[in-house]
């Protein structure tokens, strides 16, 4: 999952949290018992005509958060073509984008409080034994709100970097980029703390 909003309001917003992440759990197994090249290539245009109907500008908010794939991408699709196995690389590539493609679109068309809903009810049983779910909750809710910042913390950094050199940024900025990461952890422990913890 890579993005939290959505430029347009669309019908799926009304759509309960609970049933989009089913039926994204249904999609995604889907994609991974499929090994058919064509039916890779179906899927992946399904997907993209889901991010077309409500809109240009909706079609160009996801596709531009799929942008931060093509590391994966084109590291998949340089060791088939050394392997000689490019079929395999293309599915492997196709199921990759579609299966984060439709993930995104839940989460654009999702509030992190109905997400956070369904973690609860789901959690219901361990609940009734005894057990705390609250961190679980809380941590899943961390990973589904920061994964989107820290990616947009990386691609601001990459931009500096280009400002002030010609030569690529590549692993230079690991180290600030870490740096950056473990702040805002810090920053959200006090918070917690301050809050009265876990």
């Amino acid at each position: 999952m890579i993005s939290l909003t959505s430029p347009v309001e669309t019908r799926a917003h009304g759509w309960r949290a609970g049933v989009k992440l089913g039926a994204l759990c249904v999609a995604t197994m889907a994609l991974f018992a499929m090994t058919s090249l064509l039916g890779h290539v179906a899927a992946f245009a399904g997907m993209l005509a889901l991010y077309a109907a409500p809109g240009g500008l909706f079609f160009r908010s996801g596709m531009t958060r799929l942008r931060v794939l093509w590391p994966f991408l084109a590291i998949i699709g340089l060791w088939h073509a050394l392997t000689g196995t490019p079929g395999a690389g293309a599915v492997i590539a196709l199921r990759l984008v579609t299966a984060v493609g439709l993930a995104n679109l839940v989460t654009m068309t999702t509030r992190l409080s109905d997400m956070i809903g369904v973690v609860q009810w789901l959690a219901a049983p361990l609940r009734r034994a005894g057990i705390g779910t609250r961190p679980l909750e809380l941590g899943i809710a961390l990973v589904i709100r920061f994964t989107p910042m820290l990616a947009a913390k990386g691609a601001q950094l990459a931009r500096a970097w280009r400002a002030r050199s010609a030569r690529r940024a590549s692993w230079r900025i690991i180290t600030p980029f870490a740096l950056c990461a473990i702040d805002d952890a810090e920053h959200v422990a006090e918070a917690l703390r301050a809050r009265g913890g876990l």
